[in-house]
């Protein structure tokens, strides 16, 4: 089989989406049965580096007609698999799986699906043969704003990647100038249309936290126009001599900066899941999130990670930072085996198993393809043999 991707960014892009696209990317390469993937990016990223051997990512098309343009060039190529990683695009998926008589696989991510969709985006999703939605929560909302199947929309996580594992901290926190200090630790773009990842809310609970702790260290990783108004909001606080702005932290460097820090905090209330959260308890630190969205898919509803009530952040973040230190191996291994590259390549393969059974294999060797296991259902409204988690 053959799949065309039309994505926002993927290798070389920076941020969860474009991590997210990457790791779904990987698995489906994983699969004996696909033999070529064409990766077409919207925007200008990074040399791109990690690409699968059965993947091309071609340049970047910058513009809206130069992309559609593209994006149907490449279906000259008739793909079997149409793969659209952001509902924006999802317009031109539709319209190039239709013209390709392919199947149709959009990704949602969360915060794109919390207003209703507009009227042609809507039906590209209805479209869609598969919806893979990266939390609970983004399955609901998809359900409440579409006319659409439930077992067509499944919930595929994100995942965390192996390299993010305990390793020396000391050195870590050497590395990072967190030798002398308990940790605070928030990563993500700072980016005024994203201010609901909660910077702010974690730097107004720095005064109180500091009388408990005097050698208390706040590290920002992320670069963005935001910046400037958090760094006067610390200095309006009274703890600008406390908090740290890291710039871009280079994808090498997240696992010992994770390392270095003694809690992970992000009380976003827009989240769609949170790969963050992941990546810091893989590294067996223990994070700390609000309980909306999908962060508590990260977060396990409160079994990986603390998972609190908006109104109770700042009184459960001075309990987390006060608490013994979870075992970090036994953290690590509760994520990866929850969330792991392994569980990610299970779930992509039994969602495509289930769209091309027929394609695969014969109805008399279906049930011996290992991908066609029957999936647990962990959701009264989803239909049978469909998981949502």
């Amino acid at each position: 089989m053959k799949v065309l991707c039309l994505v926002t960014d993927a290798y070389g892009g920076r941020g969860g989406i474009a991590q997210a696209c990457r790791d779904v990317i990987d698995a489906i390469c994983a699969l004996d049965y696909v033999k070529q993937i064409d990766i077409l990016p919207r925007r200008r990223a990074d040399p791109p580096t990690g690409i699968p051997m059965k993947a091309h990512q071609h340049a970047e098309r910058l513009g809206r007609i130069a992309y559609a343009t593209g994006a149907l060039r490449a279906a000259r190529n008739r793909p079997d698999i149409v793969f659209c990683n952001h509902l924006y695009m999802a317009p031109l998926a539709a319209f190039v799986a239709y013209m390709s008589k392919a199947k149709l696989v959009i990704q949602l991510h969360g915060i794109e699906m919390w207003p209703v969709p507009s009227p042609i985006r809507r039906r590209a999703i209805e479209r869609a043969d598969f919806l893979w939605c990266v939390s609970r929560d983004t399955r609901a909302r998809a359900l409440a704003h579409a006319d659409i199947k439930p077992e067509r929309a499944i919930v595929v996580n994100n995942g965390v990647r192996p390299e993010f594992v305990p390793g020396n901290r000391a050195a870590a926190k050497q590395r990072f100038g967190t030798a002398n200090e308990i940790t605070l630790l928030s990563l993500g773009r700072l980016d005024p249309r994203e201010r609901y990842k909660g910077h702010d809310r974690v730097i107004g609970a720095l005064p109180h936290l500091i009388t408990c702790c005097p050698d208390l260290g706040y590290l920002i990783g992320g670069e963005g126009e935001d910046r400037s108004r958090l760094e006067a909001l610390a200095r309006q606080r009274g703890v600008a001599s406390h908090v740290r702005f890291l710039g871009n932290v280079e994808a090498r460097e997240l696992p010992d900066l994770y390392r270095a820090a003694d809690l992970f905090a992000l009380p976003s209330v827009g989240e769609g899941f949170g790969i963050a959260f992941l990546e810091a308890m893989a590294c067996g630190t223990p994070a700390i999130g609000l309980a909306i969205g999908g962060a508590t898919d990260a977060l396990a509803d409160g079994e990986l990670g603390a998972c609190v009530a908006e109104v109770d952040f700042a009184g459960a973040l001075q309990s987390a930072l006060t608490a013994p230190r979870p075992n970090p191996d036994q953290l690590s291994a509760a994520v990866h085996a929850r969330f792991g590259r392994a569980v990610l390549r299970e779930r992509v393969a039994q969602s495509l198993s289930l769209a091309f059974a027929s394609n695969i294999c014969d109805a008399s060797s279906l049930s011996e393809h290992r991908s066609i296991r029957p999936l647990e259902n962990h959701d009264a409204d989803a239909s049978p043999g469909i998981s949502i988690l």
